[in-house]
């Protein structure tokens, strides 16, 4: 690798799967020294030893993102063992299929509290490291259901949506601190979630039909899009969307 991230400090959370997953080994493949973090660490202490043996410094932290407190914990561990925080990769989520009348009051709340108020949370919390550091990255986990309408995830939609401007919202304060602010839109991308969804479609697999490229997304094709957010290439931008899809949403 090109040590892109040499010297950086890094933050993922929903480490234990997918794109998480993907971008945790990335980034610490290009130097970044690592906090990887999700609901349960079993899954990230597998992905610790396997990041260690490749000579990476890891820190390994349960997180529940929609938890202000658990939030405080892992960003004041992280200081403790740092030093500090440049960047902060917001991945964790969950997703809920169905549309406005058939969605509950408990899975909508529910939904929201992860994805809309875990990301807020998230940045609240480890911006005063990120100002600190004085060239930081904030990455928000959006999507391209973040960007079109699907008529069907009412919940996911409204939250990916929500991210997508929280995001601009904070470029724009934070333009001139030290913290550039942007988010990453994956199209249809293959983690188990997903492949459960395109195994159910069968043959038809209208989900891949509408992508121009005809073929889904992996997660390290996300993972390549964090790092160029997370490294100094990208010391022009914020406030952006880096769509990440296959073409799905140019048509």
């Amino acid at each position: 690798m090109s040590d892109r991230l040499t010297g950086k400090i890094a933050l993922i959370t929903g480490a234990a799967g997918g794109i998480g997953e993907a971008t945790a080994e990335l980034f610490a493949r290009e130097g970044a020294r690592v906090v990887i973090t999700d609901i349960t660490s079993a899954r990230l202490e597998k992905l610790a030893e396997r990041l260690e043996g490749e000579g990476a410094e890891v820190l390994v932290a349960e997180l529940d993102v929609s938890s202000p407190t658990a939030w405080e914990a892992v960003v004041e561990r992280t200081r403790e063992r740092f030093g500090g925080l440049d960047v902060l990769v917001n991945v964790a989520g969950i997703v809920d299929w169905p549309g406005i009348e058939d969605t509950g009051q408990e899975a909508w709340d529910r939904v929201i509290a992860v994805n809309q108020t875990g990301t807020w949370l998230g940045m609240k919390a480890a911006l005063p490291l990120l100002r600190a550091s004085g060239n930081a990255s904030i990455i928000n986990t959006s999507s391209v259901l973040g960007l079109i309408g699907s008529g069907a995830a009412a919940a996911y939609q409204a939250s990916k949506g929500a991210v997508r401007l929280l995001t601009k919202t904070a470029a724009v304060e934070y333009a001139t601190r030290g913290v550039r602010v942007n988010s990453v839109h994956p199209g249809v991308i293959v983690t188990s979630m997903i492949k459960t969804i395109l195994d159910e479609q069968g043959d038809r697999q209208p989900d891949i039909v509408r992508t121009p490229m005809r073929r889904a997304g992996r997660p390290a094709e996300i993972a390549g899009a964090m790092v160029f957010l997370a490294s100094d290439e990208s010391s022009f931008v914020t406030g952006a969307e880096l769509v990440v899809d296959g073409g799905l949403t140019a048509h």
